[in-house]
């Protein structure tokens, strides 16, 4: 693990488990220099929600982590929101998907679509 992997504080972290996730959402698309992009904008019963794509776009302002091969783009506006995130990928008989555990998010709504 290199030094930028241990200190994911002043931004987002991407575990193993979502870098291997990404990657092969990556393999099966046709476009080519994608790169996960989270944000969060307006929307969901606690006031803001996460939003993660995979976009070849590059944005004034962006800020860009490279974890495990997988690079993670934020946008200037969303980095406060996110600082010290850690993106995670579960695949258990309860649950599969993305997960983010956020330290700045005060509270979320029941079905932990959205955060405040």
């Amino acid at each position: 693990m290199s030094i930028d992997q241990q200190l994911g504080t002043d931004g987002i972290t991407l575990t193993e488990a979502a870098a291997t996730k990404v990657k092969d959402l990556v393999s099966q698309q046709e476009e080519e220099g994608l790169v996960l992009r989270i944000s969060v904008a307006p929307g969901g019963c606690s006031g803001l929600r996460y939003q993660l794509s995979l976009d070849e776009r590059e944005l004034e302002g962006d800020v860009v982590k490279e974890w495990f091969g997988v690079p993670v783009v934020t946008d200037r506006m969303s980095a406060p929101y996110l600082s010290g995130a850690t993106i995670d990928f579960v695949d258990t008989i309860e649950a599969q998907g993305f997960t983010i555990d956020n330290p700045n998010a005060q509270g979320s709504c029941a079905c932990g679509d959205s955060f405040h």
